[in-house]
C-alpha cells in the first residue's frame, strides 16, 4: 500500500520509481528527495501566498510541492526533461489551477511572458546553466526588475562567488554584477547526501533581493566590460589587465582615484563603477 507525505501526495522516491526518473547528468539533474528541506527552501523564499513562483527544473517536483503548500498564489514551473511531465502533472491535479508547467529550455524562456504580476524566483537550478541563468536575472538595462527575490541552489563554490567580498580569493566579476543590484545572503547549505544522484560538492543556497536603484551610477554593459577585462587578468595590475578595454588606461583610472598598481580584487563595487563611469564618458 502506497504511503503519502503531508501534502497528501506519494514521497518523492516513489514518484520517481513510479515514472523512471533516473537523473541525467547531462541535464545538470540532482533531485531533491527530503521533503522538509524543501519545506526550508520555500520558508527561505518569504511569504509566497501574495506572488507568483517562478521555477527552473523542478524535476519530479519535490520543490513545487512544498511552494504550492507553502501557499504561492501560482508556480510557473519550466521543465526540459519530459519524462517529468506526467509527475508534475500530478501535481498540478492535486493543486487545481495553481500550477502552470511549460515545457522547454529555460534559458529560451521569458519568465515576464508567463507572469501576471509580482513574482519571486525559487530554484533548485541545473548545475550546467545555474550561472548563466543568474546573470540574465540580474542583467538587462530595467533596474528592479520582474523579481521580487530570487532564492535559488548553487554548488556552494558558486554561491560563495556570488556573496563574495573584495580582498578574498571567490571575489570576482559574478560578485561585482550581483550586488551592485541585489543584496545578497546564504541561508543555510545543504549535504550532498539530501539528493539523488549525490553530487560531489556541497550545495548552497543564495538569497538576493534586488536593491531599489543600484549601488552606484553605471552603465550596466560597461560595467561588465570593466569587470570582464580586470578578472580575466586579475593578478596583473589593473594598468596591465585594463588595456583588454583598449587604450591606455591609466586616464581612467587616475579619473576614478584607484592607483594603477592595484589589482582587480581589491576594488570595491563602486570604485568599478567610477572606472565604468570614465570609460562610459570616453
Amino acid at each position: 500500500m502506497s504511503e503519502f507525505a503531508a501534502d497528501g501526495l506519494p514521497p518523492l522516491r516513489e514518484v520517481i520509481a513510479k515514472h523512471g526518473l533516473a537523473a541525467k547528468k547531462s541535464l545538470g539533474q540532482n533531485f531533491l528527495l527530503d521533503l522538509n528541506l524543501t519545506a526550508k527552501i520555500a520558508r527561505a523564499a518569504g511569504r509566497l501566498d501574495d506572488v507568483e513562483v517562478f521555477e527552473v527544473g523542478p524535476g519530479p517536483g519535490g520543490l513545487t510541492r512544498a511552494l504550492l503548500s507553502a501557499g504561492a498564489k501560482r508556480v510557473i514551473a519550466v521543465e526540459r526533461d519530459e519524462r517529468c511531465l506526467e509527475a508534475l502533472a500530478e501535481i498540478a491535479a492535486h493543486w487545481p489551477d495553481r500550477l502552470t508547467v511549460i515545457e522547454g529550455d529555460a534559458l529560451k524562456v521569458d519568465p515576464a511572458e508567463h507572469l501576471s504580476g509580482p513574482a519571486k524566483i525559487v530554484a533548485n537550478l541545473p548545475y550546467n546553466i545555474g550561472t548563466e541563468l543568474l546573470v540574465r536575472w540580474i542583467g538587462g538595462d530595467e533596474w528592479p526588475p520582474f523579481w521580487l527575490s530570487a532564492t535559488l541552489m548553487f554548488q556552494k563554490e558558486v554561491a560563495e562567488r556570488i556573496a563574495a567580498k573584495p580582498d578574498t580569493k571567490a571575489y570576482g566579476r559574478l560578485a561585482v554584477l550581483a550586488q551592485w543590484r541585489s543584496t545578497v545572503e546564504i541561508p543555510f547549505t545543504v549535504s550532498p547526501h539530501a539528493f539523488t544522484p549525490p553530487p560531489k560538492v556541497t550545495s548552497a543556497i543564495v538569497r538576493l533581493t534586488p536593491r531599489p536603484a543600484p549601488l552606484a551610477p553605471a552603465d550596466r554593459a560597461t560595467l561588465e566590460r570593466v569587470t570582464a577585462a580586470a578578472f580575466n587578468q586579475r593578478r596583473k595590475m589593473l594598468r596591465q589587465s585594463l588595456k583588454a578595454m583598449g587604450g591606455d588606461p591609466r586616464p581612467h583610472l587616475e579619473k576614478a582615484d584607484i592607483a594603477e598598481e592595484r589589482r582587480a580584487e581589491t576594488l570595491s563595487i563602486e570604485e568599478f563603477c567610477a572606472l565604468a563611469r570614465s570609460y562610459r564618458a570616453g
